[in-house]
């Protein structure tokens, strides 16, 4: 399975502090597990961990290393700045509510 946009959005929902490989594993985990699909927390628990380290070695990476352990987005990156772009107008088109109209009938007369 490919969790590399389950990875970008819960680091891009993290902010600057960013977050722990554990639990940045926990939430794709969560994320990823359905009640038809189950899927084994130590096999995405290693493609995380090697995702966060295969994409943090260079400043122009799209996560960089805060910390022992802690990753987020490296907001100096191009690619980055791509992706949040697309995640904002992924949020905004999901956000519009059909405009309705209620074209019931009024027990009381007006």
């Amino acid at each position: 399975m490919n969790y590399e946009r389950d990875i970008l959005r819960i680091l891009m929902e993290a902010g600057s502090a960013g977050l722990s490989v554990a639990k940045i594993s926990r939430h794709v985990f969560n994320a990823s597990n359905t009640f038809f699909e189950t899927v084994d927390f130590e096999e995405v628990h290693r493609y995380v961990s090697a995702y966060l380290l295969r994409n943090s070695k260079t400043s122009e990476s799209v996560v960089e290393k805060v910390a022992r352990g802690v990753y987020r987005l490296n907001l100096k990156s191009s690619e980055t700045q791509q992706l949040q772009l697309e995640f904002a107008d992924h949020v905004e088109l999901n956000d519009e509510k059909p405009v309705t109209q209620d074209l019931s009938l009024s027990l009381f007369g007006d």
